[in-house]
């Protein structure tokens, strides 16, 4: 499914994160247009960022706090990544911060993260590159879609690439640097722990469509 289908009203509640946002004080969602705007700072910082809750196809069955939904580690939800690969056949990577949860101080592809409970995959996605590398100005390509479990989390996967000679600028705290790499220097770097597992498993997946779009 190439975007995620939500339903006319509003998705429930998922049943099990109800006492969670009593206990938590996270408070009941007010409506998804006003969770989906940009409420300003990373994504994850919030902790009471509301996302959707999917099946393998997209659909958005419910929705629930990110807090109760990482802590469950099981409940499907949607992410995106972005590659961008330029005109000489290199791929951008980001350096995560040492300070992050997951995977910290290792490289990463060049922007992602977790799709907001009212946006579409898109949104997301410029969301996510702007606030990571400065990064809006481009033309985004699917490349695939899947369900990945890893690092305590169940995720409906959309990668995503944008071509050209860009110069993205990491921004924020979450991002500490980022460089463009040769498939050769990927290659070179993969199973020695400089790259995410994410990225070496869905480069893995993604690397010929990728080099199709030159």
């Amino acid at each position: 499914m190439y975007e995620l289908i939500y339903p006319v009203c509003e998705a429930p509640v998922l049943p099990s994160a109800v006492r969670f946002t009593a206990v938590n004080g996270a408070g009941l969602p007010s409506g998804k247009a006003g969770r989906a705007a940009d409420k300003g700072g990373k994504a994850g910082e919030e902790p009471d960022e509301w996302l959707p809750v999917v099946e393998p196809t997209g659909e958005v069955v419910a929705q629930a706090p990110r807090e109760f939904i990482h802590s469950s580690g099981d409940i499907l939800h949607p992410v995106v990544h972005l590659h961008i690969i330029n005109r000489a056949g290199e791929i951008y990577l980001q350096k995560r911060s040492p300070y992050k949860d997951v995977y910290p101080g290792l490289w990463d592809s060049a922007a992602g993260g977790h799709v907001r409970y009212g946006e579409t995959t898109v949104e997301a996605l410029f969301r996510e590159a702007r606030e990571e590398i400065s990064f809006e100005d481009f033309n985004p390509v699917l490349l695939d879609n899947y369900v990945r479990a890893a690092h305590g989390e169940k995720e409906l996967v959309y990668a995503y690439a944008a071509v050209g000679d860009f110069t993205p600028t990491p921004a924020g705290e979450e991002v500490t640097e980022g460089r463009y790499w040769t498939p050769a220097a990927i290659s070179r770097a993969r199973d020695t722990g400089v790259l995410t597992p994410d990225f070496e498993f869905e480069y893995e997946k993604i690397h010929l469509s990728l080099e199709a779009l030159l």
